[in-house]
């Protein structure tokens, strides 16, 4: 069975979306993905490395080398040949705002909670956190009794504890995580309450986030981990959190879909 191919995250979709040849040619059209249109505005505009590419993107270095590699070739067979370039389609999602060194943009809907994030010097995760049972995310942050929390080195986790939350719950945990220094966390339900507390803390939140905690950091640092940026949570009902996931899927942008949940895609 082949592997399904991993949505590649863009900052925004291109201005422009066609470029031909003046005169005489550009009759043949050769097709530029969305995707492919990021790696060379990364790499080429933004001069950043295929491993900040990568991290950017959410895909591995060979991925985006094996991206950009085609890409460059169809835009000389352009402008070589004089041919129509069309830029179009792709397997991709629009960037919430909370990626590895963002564009800086006011970009998808967690804007605002980026916008606050991104104060932190150069935008890099130092210290994690996550709701903590049985090796596992709890999946409410307000009646969460452990976090686990990670440091963050280079890229790498260099250390990691339980710490206790000590009768701590809802908008007090924001206040508990600052004291703790954490900039990031990883939880499963929460409420918009404690999104706004955390949000003016500069904390950055994925949550809609189930699994194990270990897992679930390890796929942060390498942009893949799958997360709910409208992550709510219902204490009302059954407590179940519910948002809309990052995932692949058919749709206007190439990624799109709403899991009705919290399920790990």
């Amino acid at each position: 069975m082949a592997r399904p191919v991993r949505c590649r995250r863009i900052c925004f979709e291109p201005k422009y979306d066609s470029f031909a040849p003046s005169g005489k040619g550009g009759v043949e059209q050769v097709l530029l993905t969305v995707d492919e249109f990021e790696a060379i505005r990364l790499i080429d505009t933004e001069k950043r490395t295929h491993e900040q590419c990568a991290k950017q993107m959410g895909i591995s270095r060979t991925t985006v080398t094996e991206i950009y590699e085609r890409a460059r070739a169809k835009i000389a067979d352009c402008i070589v040949n004089g041919k129509t370039l069309c830029i179009s389609g792709g397997n991709y999602v629009l960037c919430d705002g909370s990626a590895w060194k963002c564009c800086g943009k006011k970009c998808g809907r967690a804007a605002n909670l980026a916008e606050t994030t991104r104060e932190r010097e150069e935008n890099e995760m130092t210290r994690v956190a996550v709701t903590y049972e049985n090796g596992n995310v709890f999946p409410h942050f307000g009646r969460t009794q452990k976090f686990k929390v990670y440091e963050i080195a280079d890229g790498k986790v260099s250390g990691a504890e339980v710490r206790d939350t000590e009768g701590s719950g809802h908008g007090a945990l924001a206040g508990l995580l600052s004291a703790w220094e954490v900039d990031t966390l990883i939880c499963g339900g929460i409420g918009a309450g404690a999104q706004a507390v955390l949000a003016e803390a500069g904390i950055r939140l994925f949550g809609g986030v189930s699994g194990s905690t270990d897992e679930a950091v390890a796929a942060l640092l390498t942009g893949s981990l799958a997360y709910a940026p409208d992550v709510h949570c219902n204490h009302h009902g059954e407590g179940h959190c519910h948002g809309e996931g990052h995932h692949c899927g058919e749709g206007k942008h190439g990624c799109a879909g709403n899991d009705g949940g919290c399920a790990d895609h």
